[in-house]
């Protein structure tokens, strides 16, 4: 009896131990009173952007295949092994635009996101060549059907693809070619901007009857010689494709780009504040999928909205670190995984926002989902200001979910399981990117 007292009570201490080792409880300090979100306000308050408004306006594009000769691992929802056939080939696609003194680039990359080491190992590999290019701004389509091998770490490594360094190299090496061809091929150009209406084909997945962000906002680009392209964003999720679904495709971004460069020379899709956001269509198939992307060209195409020319040629840029509370993985409400362990497990992603301003257009760029539910907010205030805003994400860093505060006590997957970085991040973000909206219109 003896014996199995001490086991038992052995047995009792040590998962004791695991839980002190492994758990802690949530930090609910309010946001002022921190010491991240001080030292992100002072980033902001004194944040100063580089630029030129010298000469005409400059623009040009290009792409490059980066599907690997063998398949990789598949990405998104669970392992699923690699990919059985190709669908849709991967691409990245860029568009530069600036003047002689500056530039910036637009790096887009149809997978589910910009992993910081990824964005790393491209940032190293453009300034090997010495591109002349002043900031890049990356984002991604965001599909859950694409490569992985592009995310370390040993949850990725489980269920992401892993870290392939052969694919990485192709990305790497396809993004230079693409800018090469970019740069070469830069002229002057006419740009506007346009507004879609297509808030039938967007729901609100966390909270049903809660606002959506329902446009399609579309940067046009015209050179001299009649050649254009297009930046676009959207707010749906690119999840129509049913997880078991094995081959490799782009989901509906690829061919919504794909029908909208019957009438452009190379179409940018960026997954805009896709957080909380699904896609509303019938059907998980490919069949479904092109239909879906059908639908939202014909509202581009047929929208009473007229494109908005743009108004100056000034080129600013700049990158606000954003600095974080502790990893908040929460297995309750009030409870966390520490963070050693999500670091180890998920790995500590740095974050940022990039702003640009080119004209009265604003981008801004953002590490985390954020919900659409802000957009309408951030919109009203840049116009009022007279600044048209495009906001994307994947920009090179991931911390998860930013959605309305008010939800961060629901057992649900984008406020539970998602949201990374602890409570307050929905007012901390809204308030970052009114600043930042805030700065722009100073220029």
């Amino acid at each position: 009896m003896r014996r199995f007292l001490r086991i038992s009570i052995g047995i009792v201490v040590f998962f004791l131990l695991v839980a002190v080792a492994t758990i802690t409880s949530v930090d609910w300090t309010p946001l002022r009173e921190t010491t991240y979100y001080q030292e992100t306000r002072r980033h902001l308050d004194s944040l100063s952007l580089r630029g030129s408004d010298h000469g005409v306006l400059l623009g040009g594009w290009s792409r490059e295949n980066i599907t690997p000769d063998a398949p990789v691992p598949l990405l998104a929802y669970r392992p699923r092994g690699d990919y059985e056939f190709v669908q849709d080939s991967s691409f990245v696609k860029t568009i530069i635009l600036g003047n002689t003194d500056f530039k910036v680039a637009f790096i887009n990359y149809e997978l589910l996101i910009v992993h910081p080491e990824l964005a790393r190992a491209v940032s190293t590999a453009i300034r090997q060549h010495q591109l002349p290019v002043d900031h890049l701004y990356f984002t991604a389509t965001h599909t859950h059907s694409g490569m992985g091998g592009t995310i370390p770490g040993p949850l990725s490594h489980f269920a992401l693809g892993g870290w392939d360094q052969s694919l990485v190299n192709l990305i790497a090496g396809s993004t230079v070619k693409a800018l090469q061809q970019a740069i070469s091929q830069l002229d002057t150009v006419n740009v506007s901007f346009k507004k879609s209406h297509a808030g039938q084909f967007v729901s609100n997945r966390l909270i049903a009857d809660d606002p959506v962000d329902p446009y399609l906002r579309q940067l046009i680009i015209r050179q001299e010689n009649g050649n254009t392209a297009s930046l676009l964003t959207y707010s749906a999720h690119a999840t129509c494709l049913s997880s078991r679904f094995m081959g490799l495709s782009g989901d509906y971004p690829h061919y919504l780009s794909k029908k909208l460069e019957s009438n452009h020379d190379l179409v940018l899709f960026a997954a805009g504040a896709v957080g909380s956001h699904r896609p509303k269509l019938q059907g998980n198939d490919i069949t479904s999928v092109k239909k879906y992307a059908n639908q939202l060209d014909s509202v581009v195409m047929h929208s009473p909205a007229a494109p908005l020319p743009l108004q100056g040629h000034a080129v600013f840029a700049g990158k606000l670190p954003v600095k974080l509370r502790e990893p908040h993985f929460r297995i309750s409400d009030n409870w966390r995984l520490r963070p050693w362990l999500f670091d180890w497990a998920i790995g500590n992603y740095p974050a940022h926002f990039d702003l640009v301003r080119i004209g009265n257009m604003v981008f801004i760029s953002s590490s985390g989902e954020v919900s659409g539910v802000f957009y309408e907010n951030w919109e009203k205030q840049a116009e009022e200001m007279g600044l048209n805003l495009m906001v994307t994400t994947f920009n090179g860093g991931y911390i998860g979910y930013i959605t309305p505060d008010k939800y961060y006590h629901k057992a649900l997957y984008e406020v539970r399981d998602m949201n990374f970085y602890g409570p307050y991040n929905g007012a901390y973000f809204n308030e970052l990117v009114s600043g930042l909206i805030d700065l722009g219109s100073k220029l």
